[in-house]
């Protein structure tokens, strides 16, 4: 992950924001060995409570161990099926379960295998409220990104002056706003180049972009190459 390699033990859980680049290198047969992988979409993740150190651990390329004791097969299992069974109730109890995970490793204190990105002092110089107006603003983001958004946009919700909110987003971040939102829009307008038949001007217009010129600039700038190219990789046609 991130270029470099990690080991996770039989039956550990680990978390990571699928973001960074990541591989899986290999699988030490013991038995019949099992892979569980879950996908909790982006925003879903941000709009749970209390989760302020997680969120920001996270987002900022750290690799989180849930403790065994937390969370086992049986559970896996049992959120597995929820899941599978399209029911909307057990899906909203599947989220608070998850939630409530996240919670208690909190409380217990992160394990990480792998540390975040971001400087270690100035992020332990941020108070938990100055955190908290960092995940406000990421939310927010994330609820407008079909929208013209300007930085200021994104700082009022904090109530705060708009350069000391920019700079507690920067050195939680580790990246400026502005730089964040367009990465944003770009990871949405993959996502929905890749899973649906969206036609590429719809795709730039629900990604928030001015012009589909623009798109196709900023994401051939991004994945090197232009957004139908990625399409038709994928797609393998």
């Amino acid at each position: 992950m991130d270029g470099a390699d990690f080991t996770v033990e039989r039956g550990q859980l680990v978390f990571f924001w699928a973001n960074v680049s990541h591989q899986l290198g290999d699988v030490e047969a013991i038995g019949e060995p099992e892979l569980c992988n879950i996908y909790i979409p982006l925003d879903m993740f941000l709009m749970m409570p209390h989760l302020a150190e997680l969120q920001m651990a996270l987002l900022n390329g750290a690799m989180v161990v849930c403790p065994s004791e937390l969370c086992g097969h049986e559970m896996l299992m049992r959120w597995h099926s929820d899941y599978r069974a399209a029911n909307t109730e057990r899906l909203d109890i599947l989220k608070m379960e998850l939630n409530v995970l996240f919670r208690r490793m909190e409380v217990q204190g992160l394990q990480m295998i792998k540390q975040p990105w971001a400087n270690k002092k100035a992020a332990h110089n941020l108070a938990s409220a100055h955190i908290r107006h960092v995940v406000a603003m990421v939310r927010y983001v994330f609820e407008n990104l079909g929208q013209p958004m300007q930085n200021e946009n994104v700082t009022s919700i904090t109530g705060l002056h708009p350069n000391y909110a920019l700079n507690i987003f920067s050195k939680a971040m580790n990246i400026p706003l502005k730089q964040f939102i367009l990465r944003m829009r770009l990871l949405r307008a993959r996502g929905l180049l890749l899973e649906s038949d969206m036609a590429i001007s719809k795709v730039a217009t629900e990604s928030g972009f001015g012009s589909t010129s623009q798109f196709y600039a900023h994401f051939a700038a991004a994945y090197g190459m232009p957004p139908n190219q990625l399409r038709i990789n994928y797609m393998g046609t």
